[in-house]
């Protein structure tokens, strides 16, 4: 599905940042961002990539920070408040 049709159906941009230990060195932290459509805040895609670590990368998961945020948004009106004319 593309990325307009996504947001139609309320995915959002998502960003994660995925803190683990490193496979030799497990008292050493490494940083991964990861960024993709998801629906907040089940985040069902996530979760998914989570998972898929879990099982299948050696690096231990320590923590997940997460963002989110809608690309497209209701438009605002406002009115002036003011109203000026040059010559």
């Amino acid at each position: 599905m593309s990325n307009l049709r996504l947001q139609l159906c309320n995915y959002r941009l998502t960003t994660a940042e995925i803190l683990y230990h490193l496979p030799d060195h497990p008292s050493v932290l490494q940083s991964f961002v990861w960024q993709n459509m998801d629906i907040a805040p089940e985040f069902p895609v996530l979760h998914r990539f989570l998972e898929f670590w879990a099982g299948n990368i050696e690096g231990k998961l320590h923590s997940v920070k997460v963002a989110s945020t809608a690309l497209i948004t209701q438009a605002e009106l406002r009115h002036a408040n003011a109203s000026f004319s040059l010559h």
